[in-house]
Order: structure tokens, then C-alpha cells, then sequence
């Protein structure tokens, strides 16, 4: 008898695109090019296939050889995944939760959890990362977050396979963009409910709303200059930014420590 899936089904909720920022993300690091089986695993992908084969695509511009397990809870959207992904070769759809059921003794080199946890309480997150980080490659990733509607604001950890978080990343659509702070709505679960006066969160998030205000100076020079030059001077504060060189795309990355909950 096939044990139950670990977890609660999903609202389903997908869309064309909306998980660009963090697909392009997952596509350009390094242990998705170093690893020898490129096996990502999209759980909770949603009502349809299209998040996994938009990350399928986005993954074989860096890996040819990638391939993407989807995993649901939900058999109905595990059968429609099948239907509408029927002759494309390297992505496959299994019933699974935050056990992570991969066929035969593979584990992913990454596990992408968007937007799975915001039903769940804080408390909950702790576990849930342990039994997704169990089933990883020795160096895999779990990346673990949430994002708006259209996937203009997104903001994920980065958790290694012992389970303890490495980095918190924001990324936002620059044009238009009248702060950074609107990415505290979309904080991961282990950070929504601290972004309040005395948490390390609350500080960061402050501290990229005053920058970017600062930098309105040189505004006229477009919004990614305007960012790169408020994230040299978040940087120059003292923050532990991360993978500076994607700025460019509205991204800013920091050393999880320096937002960890009190």
C-alpha cells in the first residue's frame, strides 16, 4: 500500500510566468552545474503544468540534460499535468508532498517549493524543510518561498541539505517600483510574522526602503542603476549581500543569518 502524501493540497493557484524570477535563479547556480543528475523537483506545482514546463525550459538553457519531477497531492492535477505534458520528453508527475517520492534511489539536485507554505503555521516550517532537505543530493538545494499573483515580487530561502537556511533572496520588477518594502507581504513563512520593530527582517526591508529613497537622486538614469546604487549603499552598511552580479535584474541576495528571527 502507497503511504499518504505529507501535506496539505495546495490552492492551486499558477500562472504563464509566474515563476520566472526564480526559475532564471535556480537555472544559474552552481549546483545545478556542478551536479552529475540535474533532477529538480517542482513540488506543489498547482493546477496545471505549466510552472514545470516553463522551469523544464528555463533549466535546459544552462543543462540540456535536466529533467523535472512535478509532485501534487491532488491525483486529478497529477492526471491533467500528464495530459497536457504528453510527449515531452523530460518532465514527469508523481503524487507527493513534503516526502518527496522520487522513483528508484535518485534525490534532486534542487527542490523548488513555491508559494507551499503560506497555509502553514511558522512552526510547521522547521519540519517541513527537514523532510524535503532529506531527500536531497549531499550538496542539492531546497528553495522555499512565495510570490505575487503575476510573479512581479518573489522572495525565497535557500536552505542546504542539512537543513539549515544559507541566504534569503528578494526579487523585484524594477520599473514602476515605488519601494522595496512591498516584498514584506511576500516574505517566506519563517519570516512573514517577523517583520516587526526588533527583528533582523524588519531592519533589512527598512534598510532597502531607505536606500532606494536615497538613491531617487540618480533616478533619471533608470531604475537599475537607481538599484544597483541603493544596493551598494546596503552593502556599504554592512549587509552580507549575495551574488551581486544580479542585481541588474532587480534581485538582491543576503547571508540568512542577517535576517534570521530573533
Amino acid at each position: 500500500m502507497t503511504p499518504s502524501p505529507v501535506g496539505r493540497p495546495t490552492r492551486g493557484t499558477t500562472g504563464v510566468n509566474r515563476l520566472r524570477r526564480i526559475d532564471r535563479w535556480i537555472a544559474r547556480h552552481p549546483v545545478l552545474r556542478r551536479t552529475d543528475d540535474p533532477l529538480v523537483v517542482d513540488l506543489g506545482f498547482g493546477a496545471s503544468a505549466v510552472t514545470p514546463l516553463e522551469l523544464l525550459a528555463r533549466l535546459r538553457s544552462q543543462r540540456p540534460d535536466a529533467e523535472v519531477l512535478g509532485l501534487e497531492i491532488d491525483p486529478d492535477r497529477v492526471a491533467r499535468a500528464r495530459e497536457q505534458s504528453a510527449g515531452i520528453e523530460g518532465v514527469s508527475f508523481a503524487r507527493g508532498g513534503f516526502e518527496v517520492p522520487v522513483p528508484g534511489s535518485r534525490r534532486p539536485a534542487v527542490i523548488r517549493a513555491m508559494n507551499v507554505l503560506r497555509q502553514y503555521d511558522e512552526g510547521d516550517v522547521a519540519d517541513a524543510w527537514g523532510r524535503m532537505c532529506a531527500r536531497l543530493q549531499p550538496d542539492g538545494i531546497l528553495v522555499e518561498g512565495t510570490c505575487d499573483e503575476i510573479g512581479r515580487i518573489a522572495t525565497w530561502a535557500e536552505v542546504g541539505a542539512d537543513a539549515v537556511p544559507r541566504s534569503l533572496t528578494i526579487s523585484l520588477r524594477l520599473a514602476e517600483l515605488d519601494s522595496p518594502a512591498i516584498a514584506a507581504e511576500r516574505l517566506p513563512k519563517a519570516l512573514i510574522h517577523r517583520n516587526v520593530e526588533g527583528e533582523r527582517v524588519h531592519e533589512f526591508v527598512a534598510s532597502l526602503d531607505r536606500e532606494w529613497t536615497r538613491a531617487a537622486a540618480v533616478a533619471p538614469f533608470g531604475p537599475v542603476h537607481r538599484w544597483r546604487t541603493a544596493m551598494r549603499a546596503v552593502a556599504d552598511a554592512g549587509w552580507p549581500l549575495l551574488r551581486r552580479e544580479r542585481w541588474r535584474l532587480g534581485e538582491v541576495g543576503v547571508a540568512w543569518e542577517a535576517v534570521a528571527p530573533r
